[in-house]
């Protein structure tokens, strides 16, 4: 089902209707779950370095795979490094990348997507690009970008990128191809109506809500992937304190050691959690056919 023109005032009537942040939160309970879990690792993230932490870095042999104690909340790794510190500073390097990724491919995969599905000339071509592109594993291609490009924070973001980029680009591509045949999107292209205009006002509005849910997954899925890259060794520096990285380190000791493993990976499935929820809800809430529900 499409929105047409003639439907938004009357949408963006009930989306008024929830003039507090309670009444929305309310009406629609995955929302509240899923932003209070995302919302609760980026403040873990951005007051990190106030939140009982210490150096990340920092090595006590001394006091090395020592068990969660008042001392040691979530225990401490081989090097006597503190899990909790690790752990909480790791929050920065998921969400950097989940929401740089997801950013970055939304954004050129709608640039994309509207030129593919537009213009019928130009839909073969890049079709067979993004096909080329989906072709290799996206775990494949980002160890490969990063083992010609080494290893960190940007190249990570870009490997893990571009995999994305063309399933964002057949999920706008598919619906441009239908509102095409649309009869007010016919109607405005008989009346001489510029194709900036017909993009952003007749089309763009019907492909936000499906992006909201793709951009979500794909956040989701980078955080993943992330991790998987620096467990297996081909993410971010070895010495940057990631999830993927910790549990990397605590997989040898993990059966006299577990919290090593066990809190980053509670971490980022709790994240990820949130992510998908949040964007569940987003997607209920924006979608026209749900809007009598409101």
């Amino acid at each position: 089902m499409t929105l047409k023109p003639e439907t938004y005032p009357a949408i963006l009537a009930k989306l008024k209707g929830l003039t507090t942040w309670p009444a929305f939160l309310i009406s629609n309970s995955s929302v509240a779950v899923g932003g209070f879990l995302l919302l609760f690792v980026a403040i873990t993230a951005l007051l990190a370095p106030v939140l009982f932490t210490v150096e990340p870095t920092s090595m006590h042999p001394i006091d090395r795979l020592k068990g969660p104690s008042s001392g040691f909340w979530f225990g401490t790794d081989m090097y006597g490094r503190d899990i909790y510190s690790r752990t909480v500073f790791g929050c920065r390097i998921s969400l950097a990348v989940g929401f740089s990724v997801a950013v970055l491919s939304v954004s050129i995969g709608l640039v994309v997507g509207l030129v593919a599905g537009y213009f019928r000339w130009l839909d073969a071509i890049v079709m067979r690009i993004m096909d080329g592109i989906m072709a290799i594993p996206g775990i494949l291609l980002a160890i490969a970008m990063l083992a010609l490009a080494g290893a960190s924070l940007k190249t990570v973001i870009l490997a893990i990128t571009i995999p994305e980029i063309p399933r964002v680009v057949r999920l706008v591509r598919g619906i441009v191809l239908g509102l095409r045949e649309e009869p007010y999107v016919e109607s405005a292209i008989s009346l001489g109506t510029r194709t900036p205009k017909i993009l952003i006002r007749h089309i763009l509005p019907n492909i936000v809500a499906p992006l909201i849910v793709q951009g979500t997954y794909v956040c989701a899925s980078a955080m993943i992937l992330e991790a998987i890259l620096s467990f297996l060794g081909a993410g971010v520096p070895p010495e940057t304190p990631s999830w993927g990285n910790i549990m990397a380190e605590g997989k040898s000791y993990f059966q006299i050691a577990p919290w090593i493993i066990f809190f980053p990976g509670l971490y980022l499935a709790l994240t990820v959690l949130g992510v998908n929820v949040l964007g569940d809800g987003l997607r209920d809430t924006l979608d026209p056919r749900l809007a009598k529900q409101l």
